[in-house]
C-alpha cells in the first residue's frame, strides 16, 4: 500500500475523532459522532483511498462501534422503498440492451443529424438529456460513448484522442446526461434520495408528477441556455462527412422491431404510466408506490418468453443490476438517518441559522454553491446524501417552507462538468481529454450556477405552485 493512500485512510477516522472532540459541546455527543461520519464519508468520497461504494459501509461501522442511533435506522436504508425503486428499474431496462431496444432508439434518434458541429451538439446534448430523465446517467454514457465513436470511426477519424469533433460529441453526452436528470424523479439515484428525505420529513408519499411540474421551468430553461453555450463554444468547428448516413444504416441492418423488444418497451411504458399516474389511484392502492410498480413490472420478464428464453434471466439480472450504485445510494440514505436522526442536522441547521440568513437570495446562493461542490467533488448521489438533509433540518429549524429550498438544493446537485469522476469517466476512457473537460466545463458550470439562482429565485417569489404541495403540510 502507497504511502499517500494509507494517509488518506488514516485521515478519515482521525477527521471524525476530532469532530467529536470539536463538536460535543456544541451538539450532542450524538449529533458530532454523527458530523464526523459526514466529514469522514466527504473525506473519502474526495480523496478515493477506496471505491467510493465501499465508503458507503461507513455508516454501518461507526454506528456498530458507537452507538450513534439504533442500529435497525441505519440498516434499514440499504434496503429501503428506495432501494426497490431502483433494482426494479434495473430489471425494466437491463433487457433493452439484450434485445437491442436500447440501441434501436438511440440510433432512430441520432438519425435525423446532420453533418454540422452544430445539429450533433444539438442531437447529442439534447438525446442524453432525454434518455437520463428516465435512465440512469451511467446507463445513458455507457450506451451513447459507444455509438459516437462508432460514428467518428466511420466518419475517417480513427484516433479519438486526436479527433477535434470528438470532444464537443462527447462533452454533450457526458455533461447532457448529468443535466437530464434533474427532469423526473427517475434520473437517478440522487432524485430517489431527495425524495425519500422529503418523505421521511412530512411522513407523506411525495407524487413524482408534482415534481415533473415544479421542475420543468428550470429543465427548459436550462436545456435551451446551456445548448446554446455549447453552440457559442463550438461555433467555428468544421463539419463531420457521413454521420446521418451511418445511423441510418446502422438502424437498417436492425429490421424490424422484434417481439421481445416490443414486450420490454411496453413494461417500461407501462411503470412510467403507473409512476406518473400515482396521484388516480393512490387512495384504491395505497401500497402501491412507484418502487413496487417497477418492481413488479420488472419481474414480469423473468416470466415472459420468447422462443422458449425468458427475456431475462436471473444470470443477466445479476450481472446487470447496478449493485454498487444501490449500495453507495443506501449508505447516502444511512448518512442522512444518522444526521437527522443524532439531532445533528437540527444542530448544524441552527448554527447556520446564526449566519443571520433568513431564507432569502444569499441563502439560495450558499445552498447552490455547497451542492455544486459536492456533485462536482464527487457525484450528485453522494451531494443529495450531504446536502438534503441539512437543507431540509434548516428550513425546518428556521420555520420556513422546505420544499423550495428542497427543489433548488436538487437543480443545484444535478450536474456535473469538471472531473473524470462519476458518470465522467465514461467518455474520458474513450479518449476525452480531462484536461479539456475542465478547461470547457468551468464556463458552463458558471453558467449553471447563475441559471440555478435567477430561476430559483424567481421561482420562490413570483410563482407559489412552486412553494405549495397540497397534501403536504409544515
Amino acid at each position: 500500500m502507497d504511502k499517500k493512500r494509507l494517509f488518506y485512510i488514516v485521515l478519515g477516522p482521525v477527521l471524525f475523532a476530532i469532530c467529536v472532540f470539536a463538536f460535543r459541546g456544541t451538539l450532542t455527543l450524538a449529533g458530532a459522532e454523527a458530523v464526523g461520519v459526514l466529514l469522514w464519508m466527504i473525506f473519502w468520497w474526495v480523496t478515493r483511498p477506496v471505491n467510493i461504494t465501499v465508503t458507503a459501509f461507513v455508516p454501518i461501522m461507526a454506528n456498530a462501534l458507537f452507538n450513534i442511533i439504533p442500529m435497525e435506522n441505519v440498516i434499514s436504508r440499504y434496503f429501503s422503498d428506495s432501494i426497490i425503486l431502483i433494482l426494479g428499474s434495473c430489471f425494466l431496462t437491463i433487457p433493452w440492451k439484450s434485445t437491442g431496444l436500447d440501441r434501436r432508439i438511440a440510433l432512430k434518434v441520432l438519425s435525423i443529424v446532420g453533418p454540422t458541429i452544430k445539429s450533433q451538439i444539438i442531437v447529442w446534448l439534447i438525446a442524453s438529456m432525454l434518455f437520463s430523465t428516465v435512465l440512469p446517467n451511467i446507463a445513458v454514457v455507457a450506451l451513447f460513448c459507444p455509438i459516437a465513436v462508432a460514428m467518428l470511426h466511420a466518419a475517417g477519424y480513427d484516433d479519438i484522442s486526436k479527433s477535434k469533433p470528438a470532444v464537443p460529441i462527447l462533452l454533450c453526452i457526458g455533461w447532457g446526461a448529468g443535466l437530464g436528470g434533474v427532469g423526473s424523479p427517475l434520473g437517478g439515484a440522487m432524485n430517489v434520495a431527495a425524495i425519500s428525505f422529503l418523505q421521511d420529513l412530512t411522513g407523506k408519499e411525495f407524487m413524482y408528477i408534482d415534481w415533473v411540474l415544479r421542475i420543468l421551468p428550470f429543465f427548459v430553461i436550462s436545456t435551451v441556455v446551456m445548448l446554446a453555450a455549447m453552440l457559442f463554444m463550438y461555433r467555428k468547428e468544421e463539419p463531420i462527412n457521413g454521420t446521418k448516413e451511418y445511423f441510418e444504416k446502422e438502424l437498417s441492418k436492425l429490421g424490424k422491431m422484434k417481439r421481445e423488444e416490443k414486450i420490454v418497451g411496453a413494461l417500461f411504458i407501462l411503470a412510467m404510466i403507473g409512476a406518473f399516474t400515482r396521484p388516480l389511484y393512490a387512495s384504491i392502492l395505497p401500497g402501491l408506490a412507484p418502487a413496487y410498480v417497477f418492481v413488479i413490472l420488472g419481474s414480469v420478464s423473468f416470466f415472459v418468453t420468447v422462443a422458449k428464453k425468458p427475456i431475462l434471466t436471473w444470470e443477466a439480472a445479476q450481472e446487470g443490476t447496478l449493485w454498487g450504485m444501490m449500495m453507495l445510494f443506501g449508505g447516502g440514505l444511512a448518512l442522512g438517518e444518522l444526521v437527522n436522526k443524532s439531532g445533528a442536522g437540527a444542530g448544524i441547521a441552527q448554527l447556520v441559522s446564526g449566519m443571520n440568513l433568513d431564507g432569502g437570495f444569499l441563502t439560495l446562493v450558499i445552498f447552490a454553491v455547497f451542492a455544486i461542490l459536492i456533485s462536482e467533488a464527487t457525484n450528485s448521489t453522494v451531494s443529495a446524501a450531504v446536502t438534503i438533509p441539512i437543507i431540509l433540518s434548516f428550513a425546518t429549524q428556521m420555520g420556513l417552507n422546505p420544499i423550495p429550498y428542497w427543489l433548488v438544493g436538487i437543480i443545484a446537485m444535478n450536474a456535473e462538468f469538471l472531473l473524470p469522476v462519476s458518470v465522467r469517466a465514461v467518455p474520458v476512457s474513450y479518449g476525452l481529454d480531462p484536461g479539456v473537460m475542465m478547461k470547457k466545463g468551468l464556463p458552463m458550470l458558471l453558467v449553471r450556477f447563475v441559471v440555478v439562482l435567477v430561476v430559483g429565485y424567481v421561482c420562490i417569489n413570483f410563482w407559489p405552485y412552486f412553494s405549495n404541495v397540497s397534501y403536504l403540510s409544515f
